[in-house]
């Protein structure tokens, strides 16, 4: 069975600091590009950022330089380092599995972990 487990969202004043984290288990991890997207109320789903096995990562112009994705392939666990925190982006925030290729597996995401930014 297949299991994304998300946590450490929350509620947060703006320019503070959250870290998310999402342990994956049942999934061959490192044939898994990671990845966290977020929705807010209204609004599609978007990319956050993802982080291929090697390290490789892709950011979201709209968090570049804010926030960091790492993952700890020991662990089978991605982080999300959320600084300087806005307002805009409140939203509820997901943990995605992409495999590397269609033969590996489906994709999976978790379900999700809401964060709350106060002005």
């Amino acid at each position: 069975q297949v299991q994304l487990v998300e946590s450490g969202g929350g509620l947060v004043q703006a320019g503070g600091s959250l870290r998310l984290s999402c342990a994956a288990s049942g999934i061959i991890y490192a044939r898994y590009v990671m990845g966290w997207y977020r929705q807010a109320p209204g609004k599609q789903r978007e990319l956050v950022a993802r982080i291929t096995p090697g390290g490789s990562t892709d950011i979201a112009d709209s968090v570049k330089g804010r926030f960091t994705i790492s993952r700890d392939n020991s662990k089978s666990t991605v982080y999300l380092q959320m600084n300087s925190l806005k307002p805009e982006d409140t939203a509820v925030y997901y943990c995605a599995a992409d495999p590397l290729s269609p033969r590996v597996g489906p994709d999976y995401r978790g379900q999700g972990t809401q964060v709350t930014v106060s002005s």
